[in-house]
């Protein structure tokens, strides 16, 4: 099932047999992309949303000199641009981080599916929300973090989603990001970047393993540098859903 890791670790417990296997027969094509491939450009006429089966995507913004802003990544598990879905065109654009893998899902197949399962068109609309959380938690990361600890709560965010879909071994962050794509995610400059990670080795936090990925060695202080609380996450703590269904 290409499709087995949507809303891993947050209401995929919610959704019957008949409503993944609507999704799963939603899927037209896949799609395989090679490292550091553009997909979608800002503007672009949208007529299919794309769910990462494997690898890792980013989302960004590129200014008028062609310095990019990293303003979000996806993981297996994600649907990049459901939000495409109604807007038909982006105000950023998608690009391949690894090689990648994704399942090519028509708009009209979509529309099918939220007229057929008005539950499962919630859970397709969660999906999109859980994004907004995100977005959100990352302007208070620019606005209220340090260069350290932005990139301290990029990581621990990271740590979290893997671990929904059970990609995190507890020791290796396996997603490559460089040192510059750490600066474009994090509003700073990649000479602040090496600085930072310096800093963050010296203290026996992390260890960076030349090819973007990272040792993990106190996750703890991590997140406690970060500020981070998982909770906007929606998968653990006070904000984590049970259900979509209503109460009376």
């Amino acid at each position: 099932m290409l499709t087995r890791l949507f809303l891993c670790g947050r209401l995929r417990h919610d959704l019957s047999d008949t409503e993944m296997r609507a999704i799963e027969d939603a899927i037209a094509r896949t799609v395989q992309l090679e490292p550091r491939e553009q997909l979608v450009e800002r503007g672009e006429r949208l007529e299919r949303s794309l769910y990462i089966v494997e690898g890792t995507m980013v989302r960004h913004i590129d200014d008028k000199r062609g310095e990019r802003q990293l303003v979000g990544v996806n993981i297996a598990g994600d649907f990049i641009d459901l939000h495409g879905y109604p807007m038909k065109r982006l105000d950023h654009s998608i690009s391949s981080l690894t090689r990648a893998t994704l399942a090519e899902v028509p708009h009209h197949a979509i529309t099918d599916m939220v007229a057929n399962h008005p539950h499962l068109a919630r859970a397709l609309w969660f999906s999109t929300l859980l994004d907004a959380a995100m977005h959100r938690e990352w302007i208070f990361r620019l606005g209220r973090l340090h260069a350290e600890g932005r990139i301290a709560h990029l990581i621990c965010e990271l740590i979290a989603r893997l671990r929904f879909v059970d990609l995190f071994d507890g020791c290796l962050l396996p997603i490559p990001l460089l040192q510059r794509d750490y600066a474009e995610a994090c509003g700073i400059t990649p000479v602040h970047a090496n600085r930072s990670f310096r800093t963050l080795k010296e203290r026996g936090l992390l260890t960076p393993l030349g090819d973007g990925r990272l040792e993990i060695h106190d996750e703890a202080a991590l997140r406690d540098l970060a500020q981070f609380d998982a909770s906007y996450l929606y998968g653990e703590g006070d904000l984590a859903p049970t259900t979509l269904e209503d109460r009376e």
